[in-house]
């Protein structure tokens, strides 16, 4: 029997998000691998491919981490298993004092 393919993925183990590679409902359960942990994700919005939801709870304020790399604010508190788009992130492109490194994982997770 082929084993099925991943629905999500997540690139680097400093992430805080990861990418739908296919549609998914809300309420579906995501296995992720995330460096050599599995993580269970329960979907609260239904995301459609190559968009981004969050792995982990994403504090007001925080960054989100996608490829190990500071790509926006959260502009509200974002729980597992939402969708992170536009309308709960802010870009932090040409914004001064921002490197881009990514804190590492667990203390994004802490």
């Amino acid at each position: 029997m082929k084993p099925e393919p991943p629905s999500a993925v997540v690139v680097n183990e400093r992430d805080n998000v990861a990418t739908s590679l296919r549609t998914l409902r809300s309420g579906d359960a995501v296995g992720l691998k995330v460096g050599s942990s599995t993580v269970d994700v329960m979907l609260r919005d239904g995301i459609i491919p190559g968009h981004k939801f969050a792995i982990v709870e994403i504090k007001r304020g925080d960054h989100v981490i996608k490829f190990g790399q500071v790509i926006g604010q959260a502009t509200r508190d974002i729980k597992a298993g939402e969708h992170v788009h536009v309308h709960n992130v802010a870009s932090l492109h040409g914004r001064s004092g921002d490197s881009g490194d990514a804190p590492r994982r667990d203390s994004v997770m802490a």
